[in-house]
């Protein structure tokens, strides 16, 4: 059975919204060659709707010459989860819009390699209370931003147990978290 593993650029505090705002200083090239490699066990990628309509209306429009990235984003197979969009127009979505269950169950049965997750906490909070989730890759920066969403907001207790753990020279660590066994 496939794997979803989620990725997430967080502050000290919990906090996940707007990385952009803090993320850089702190990342190089052992994060990103972290990064790289959750993304080449993938061949699928899981998203909300705020995350779909964020990078269907940035990515399609550059090229992977102008963005490694690019390249990899615009053609890997994409899965949205929305009860509130219609239709996705981005190359190779796919529209989820049944029961959360029940959808996200039958694509981890599909044959293939893990399916990728970047953001969406309000998605990875479901998808963890119904034990969806395999993994947890936190990238944590050496910051208290003080506001914003956080990741884990009125979930309740959720164990988890560690994977692996990456200290970066920039002070960001790596860590890589699976729901505990009960």
């Amino acid at each position: 059975m496939r794997k979803i593993v989620a990725g997430f650029y967080i502050s000290l505090d919990g906090v996940v919204e707007a990385p952009e705002k803090r993320h850089f200083p702190y990342f190089d090239d052992e994060m990103g060659a972290a990064v790289g490699a959750q993304m080449a066990e993938s061949d699928a990628l899981l998203m909300g709707r705020v995350g779909y309509q964020e990078w269907a209306a940035y990515w399609p429009g550059r090229s992977a010459e102008q963005d490694s990235f690019a390249g990899f984003i615009n053609n890997v197979r994409k899965y949205v989860v929305s009860t509130t969009l219609d239709t996705v127009e981005w190359n190779n979505t796919t529209l989820l819009k049944g029961d959360l269950v029940e959808e996200i169950t039958e694509l981890k049965r599909q044959p293939g390699r893990n399916i990728s997750m970047n953001g969406s906490a309000t998605l990875v909070r479901s998808l963890l209370k119904h034990g969806l989730l395999d993994e947890l890759m936190l990238m944590i920066h050496p910051v208290v931003v003080g506001e914003g969403q956080r990741l884990f907001e009125d979930t309740g207790q959720i164990p988890l147990a560690l994977v692996s753990s990456t200290a970066f020279k920039t002070g960001a660590l790596s860590a890589v978290y699976r729901p505990a066994a009960k």
